[in-house]
């Protein structure tokens, strides 16, 4: 995957870093000149020097030297280079010439050569230093430049990483802004404050994003529109099957048969249910659209239709529910309600217990509900919450109970949490974000 942030550096520190090694050669060329034509003045005094003593029928001789210092000789030769003063072995002597490099005892030096016309005749002379000094001047400069053009570039590159870093903060917060969606979140991505570099790419992710919608919204629909489709020719059906057990009542057989369609068409009203409230549940609304209701209310008014149910199966349906304000939509907080109290009362056996819970805690509003059934295990507690997952076949259902109690949850802004009961069991608890009490 290409990086943008690599390669915006890599366009710009490579050519900075470039350039600063070029300048670095160039300023490294500049500051060695004078100090080469320096040195080679130095020489050239000396070589006068000498000349003048040579000059006045005495004899040359090289100043000392100091400590450490680059050594000398010199070189008087007649005018057909035969050796009359100084080092035997000093190289040929170029009278006339510019300072040029030659070797000493196997030893770099720089040398100077002049021509002389003395009154015992033509004389040259010839002095040689070494190159010690020149050279612990000109590995200064260099360390010198090392340590600037160091600097410099990793100043630079600081300087164009922040740049760059702030260029690209716009990218960086859409990407948080995206990641802190929700999974149903498909608002576009506001473009008030989006570069004008990246408005087109901004633009074709909104039209995208209302293309996800469009389909989206068309699958709830049509979803929607099925159940409320079935539900009428379902409920028909159930009243058909009732009139012919009761109107067959005396044939064993036809009853057993009539009975197995009726708990067939049972399972299936239940199931387009669900499907409806899955719909809704999907579709979601805006927080703002919430209103705030008590939470409690709106528990005993629902629970109410699972009392039957309850004694049936000779459970033990409790209530403990306190006063509890949360901010939500009053359809789906009952298709929370149904669904959980449903699964509970479904995995209780005969003579359990079921206790529906209400009650706020600090900031926050707990709606539990606990049961004495055979438990979820910690390992499949999560698998649960997927659409069509069921813990066994032997109890009826579709598993799409917690897939809807799960998405009403994040609709509201909720958590779900699963763990054990008291004495065994299952206790469900969704915690909603209390509302300001009116």
């Amino acid at each position: 995957m290409s990086s943008i942030r690599l390669r915006l550096l890599k366009w710009l520190l490579g050519p900075i870093l470039l350039v600063n090694l070029v300048l670095a050669a160039l300023v490294a060329g500049l500051a060695w000149t004078p100090a080469q034509v320096a040195f080679d003045a130095g020489l050239l005094e000396t070589a006068n020097g000498l000349a003048a003593r040579l000059a006045a029928g005495a004899t040359p001789q090289l100043p000392p030297g100091a400590p450490d210092a680059d050594r000398n000789w010199f070189v008087v030769r007649d005018g057909h280079g035969r050796h009359l003063a100084g080092a035997a072995a000093f190289p040929a002597l170029r009278p006339g010439a510019a300072p040029y490099d030659a070797e000493v005892d196997g030893e770099p030096v720089r040398v100077v050569a002049l021509a002389l016309a003395t009154p015992a005749g033509e004389r040259h002379l010839g002095v040689a230093r070494t190159l010690r000094q020149r050279l612990e001047v000109r590995s200064a400069i260099v360390r010198s430049l090392v340590v600037l053009v160091s600097t410099v570039t990793l100043t630079l590159a600081g300087v164009v990483w922040l740049s760059v870093s702030n260029g690209l903060r716009p990218l960086a917060r859409i990407r948080a802004e995206l990641a802190a969606r929700g999974p149903g979140d498909l608002a576009p991505i506001p473009q008030a404050s989006v570069p004008y570099e990246i408005a087109p790419v901004v633009t074709g992710f909104n039209e995208l994003l209302d293309k996800v919608e469009a389909g989206a919204r068309a699958q709830r629909d049509f979803l929607a529109d099925m159940a409320h489709q079935l539900r009428t020719p379902l409920a028909g059906m159930q009243l058909q099957l009732e009139w012919l057990r009761a109107r067959h009542a005396r044939d064993p057989d036809t009853v057993r048969s009539l009975g197995m369609m009726e708990l067939a068409n049972e399972r299936m009203i239940r199931q387009v249910n669900q499907l409806l409230a899955l719909a809704r549940a999907r579709e979601g609304r805006p927080d703002g659209q919430h209103a705030a209701l008590d939470l409690a209310r709106l528990v005993q008014e629902t629970i109410q239709f699972f009392v039957g149910q309850a004694a049936a199966k000779d459970i033990d349906l409790g209530f403990e529910l306190a006063p509890a304000l949360v901010e939500g939509d009053a359809f789906q907080l009952r298709d929370l309600v149904d669904n959980l109290v449903d699964n509970a009362l479904r995995y209780t056996p005969a003579g359990g217990r079921v206790t529906v819970g209400c009650a706020r805690e600090g900031d926050a509003v707990l709606f539990t509900v606990e049961d004495s059934g055979p438990g979820i295990p910690p390992a499949r507690r999560a698998a649960v919450f997927e659409r069509y997952v069921r813990l066994d076949d032997k109890t009826t259902g579709s598993g799409l109970g917690l897939a809807i109690v799960r998405d009403i949850a994040l609709a509201h802004g909720a958590t779900v949490v699963l763990d054990d009961a008291e004495g065994g069991g299952t206790r469900v608890t969704v915690r909603f974000a209390a509302a300001p009490t009116r």
